[in-house]
């Protein structure tokens, strides 16, 4: 027997997963506060108003705030200034990843005073979050971060040409509510995007140097369900797919938070501050490179590692076979099925990758790639795939 490497597991208070289970946001919401700051994006407005609707028959103050994109400091601010003035006790945010994360941050913010910089990783001052957040409920309406139970906050600074995190155990939600009739309407480009994001997370935390027993059982229930879903999801968008990567996205969030991720990742959070790629496509676009930069630079210098085995096992859910150098055509195989955009699309160049590179080399993701990759293997991967 080998022994069991020492670990910790946290997650949201309470998950509630199943087709239909937004009809209990109000009477749950009701035991956790009074005056509530609902946020949500433009495109979740129609359920958002459903749900303001059966909070107020429940005798709750609802106030509305709208986050446009993805979280920055001024979205987040502004909804903790309208969260103050109205006296909110409680946050529910209904959205994509973007309104999951300004959610947490505006909860975050509402009990521990100060402001973004003050608590954001890398760019920012970096304290500890000290106060629980305020009671937060989390309902995803997109099959893509996991966000929900995930914590931390990914903000956008623009001006620092960054993505970059509060993080803290006290930002995961009270309530992950996650019901799979929410991503029925998703456009079939988010519905890609969102599925690989998932995918990718899921293979990270996976394959990744930081995995423990919990998280490994996790991931493998979720890419099984992935694998067999996302492309089914993405021409189909049967309930039971879209179910599958309901779930699929909860055990993605679940894994993320308690192992880690990899160099795509950290190539996102960079990627994503300088250029307008969604998350979800960075995501895309660069799994298939890094997975094939990963394998080789394993079976080069390390080829007793662990992640290797772990590749062997995706590629046998992905394709059959065994063989984890199959691995990397297989996912650009159904990137390309889902019509995922290359990065030059939106403006990467490849007179830009040296400084990507270096910046993306000090990213928190990329820490926990399974090996460490060089400038020079870093630099192939990001040009493969502009």
């Amino acid at each position: 027997m080998s022994p069991i490497k020492a670990f910790e597991f946290a997650t949201a208070t309470r998950i509630i997963f199943g087709a239909g289970k937004v009809a209990q946001v109000a009477e749950i919401a009701a035991t956790m506060g009074q005056r509530i700051l609902l946020v949500s994006s433009n495109s979740a407005a129609p359920i958002a108003s459903q749900l303001e609707h059966q909070l107020g028959e429940r005798g709750l103050t609802i106030t509305r705030y709208t986050v446009s994109g993805e979280p920055d400091i001024p979205s987040i601010e502004g909804g903790v200034q309208a969260a103050r003035y109205a006296n909110c006790d409680m946050v529910i945010g209904i959205g994509g990843g973007s309104v999951i994360d300004a959610g947490k941050a505006i909860a975050g913010l509402l009990t521990n005073g100060g402001n973004v910089l003050d608590y954001v990783e890398v760019v920012g001052r970096g304290q500890p979050i000290q106060q629980p957040a305020a009671p937060y409920m989390a309902i995803p309406t997109t099959a893509g971060t996991g966000a929900e139970v995930t914590r931390n906050a990914v903000i956008s600074i623009p001006e620092k040409q960054v993505k970059v995190s509060m993080r803290s155990p006290y930002l995961l939600p009270s309530i992950a509510l996650i019901d799979p009739q929410l991503t029925y309407t998703m456009p079939s480009a988010v519905t890609a995007s969102t599925g690989m994001d998932t995918l990718t997370q899921l293979i990270e935390a996976y394959t990744c140097n930081r995995t423990n027993p919990i998280t490994d059982a996790i991931t493998v229930t979720g890419l099984s369900n992935a694998v067999k879903a996302l492309l089914e999801t993405y021409e189909h968008g049967t309930p039971q797919a879209r179910e599958s990567m309901a779930y699929a996205s909860l055990c993605s969030g679940l894994a993320l938070a308690n192992s880690g991720l990899g160099a795509v990742h950290g190539f996102a959070a960079v990627l994503g501050g300088n250029f307008p790629i969604p998350h979800g496509v960075c995501c895309a676009a660069l799994l298939p490179y890094v997975t094939r930069g990963n394998i080789a630079a394993l079976l080069a210098r390390d080829p007793a590692n662990e992640a290797l085995v772990r590749y062997n096992r995706i590629a046998l859910l992905l394709t059959g076979g065994q063989d984890p150098q199959q691995l990397p055509d297989a996912l650009l195989h159904l990137s390309q099925a889902l019509h995922i955009p290359r990065l030059s699309t939106y403006g990467v160049s490849a007179d830009a990758v040296p400084e990507l590179v270096s910046l993306s080399m000090q990213a928190n993701s990329m820490k926990a790639n399974p090996i460490a990759l060089t400038a020079d293997e870093l630099a192939q991967i990001l040009t493969a795939a502009l």
